[in-house]
């Protein structure tokens, strides 16, 4: 990991504890077993370390988004809403209506998301909340198309996979919300830029293989096959232990595309002759970019939803939770 650590944000108990209680004031209510899992994920510790300068009401924030989608994603990868194509899409096109503002919201996690969307979008340009929009979207359709997948028996190539992994990880609005934390407005024109393109993409790429080493062994119990590792080893037909070293490799290679992609944007930026407030938001990006990608490592490392998969309990769910019911 060539990133040096920026350290985890002061505030990481306090927004702990908002993040439960926002929970329980949205009506959001865990099984044991969920309770359980959310305890291991520690979406504090992540927010916490991916913006350890945050203030205290973006952190909060921030991790009430993170602790609405480690529900969505258990509810999809886990549940049975993601072996069932036509009901995984019902469930995500309600989302997306209300995230969209053209339908009014049912349910807890509709609920929770029409009132997170109030919160962020706040004082913020109608250029980043599409943005935050598409990104936001993306992701969740990802997980209609692994339903798609598994309902058909089909299992994506690698290089596919790679391509919607990317989407997948969820990190692409949570670059969007960098945005808030750090001041900045990115102009269209900025978001266009190449060397942008990459360095997002490339930060993205960075999250969804580490996520992907980190928790191939829970995804295999699982029977899951949407995760890089099995996918290389399927491809290669080596060992797991194989598949997992050859995922390092090319962990180490996105990072260096990271880097790579700081300096065109550099680059990009001397000669489009960018200057003001657009060259002082993509500087910011450079600046703060790599210690998102290190505090995501760093969180892979320490939250007990990967370095514990023996903990795993499997929740026994025939429908979708009561959280996403009408």
């Amino acid at each position: 990991m060539p990133f040096e650590s920026t350290g985890c944000n002061p505030g990481i108990q306090a927004t702990k504890q908002a993040a439960w209680e926002w929970a329980a004031d949205n009506d959001l209510v865990l099984s044991p077993v969920a309770q359980k899992k959310m305890i291991r994920t520690r979406p504090e510790l992540w927010i916490s370390l991916i913006f350890p300068a945050a203030s205290q009401e973006h952190l909060d924030l921030f991790c009430q988004w993170l602790f609405w989608a480690f529900l969505v994603d258990d509810e999809f990868d886990d549940g049975p809403a993601g072996r069932d194509p036509h009901v995984c899409e019902e469930a995500i096109a309600r989302l997306v209506d209300v995230l969209d503002g053209t339908s009014a919201p049912n349910g807890p996690m509709e609920h929770a998301l029409d009132g997170l969307m109030v919160r962020t979008c706040e004082g913020r340009s109608l250029r980043w909340v599409r943005q935050f929009r598409r990104d936001t979207v993306g992701w969740l359709w990802t997980y209609y198309a692994e339903a798609v997948d598994r309902a058909a028996g089909h299992v994506p190539s690698t290089a596919d996979f790679v391509k919607h992994r990317r989407d997948s990880v969820a990190m692409q609005p949570f670059l969007d919300l960098h945005e808030i934390t750090a001041g900045i407005d990115l102009p269209e024109s900025a978001r266009s830029l190449p060397a942008y393109i990459a360095l997002r993409n490339a930060v993205a790429d960075h999250s969804g293989l580490c996520n992907d080493i980190c928790s191939f062994e829970k995804e295999a119990m699982l029977g899951y096959e949407h995760n890089t590792v099995r996918l290389i080893q399927r491809d290669r037909g080596g060992t797991l232990q194989e598949a997992v070293d050859e995922a390092g490799i090319w962990l180490a290679r996105i990072a260096d595309r990271v880097q790579r992609a700081e300096k065109e944007l550099v680059e990009e930026i001397e000669a489009a002759r960018i200057d003001g407030p657009a060259r002082a938001a993509l500087e910011r990006c450079v600046q703060d970019y790599r210690g998102l990608v290190r505090g995501d490592f760093d969180y892979h490392a320490r939250a007990e939803r990967y370095t514990r998969p023996d903990l795993m309990e499997v929740d026994e769910q025939h429908s979708l939770s009561r959280n996403f019911a009408a």
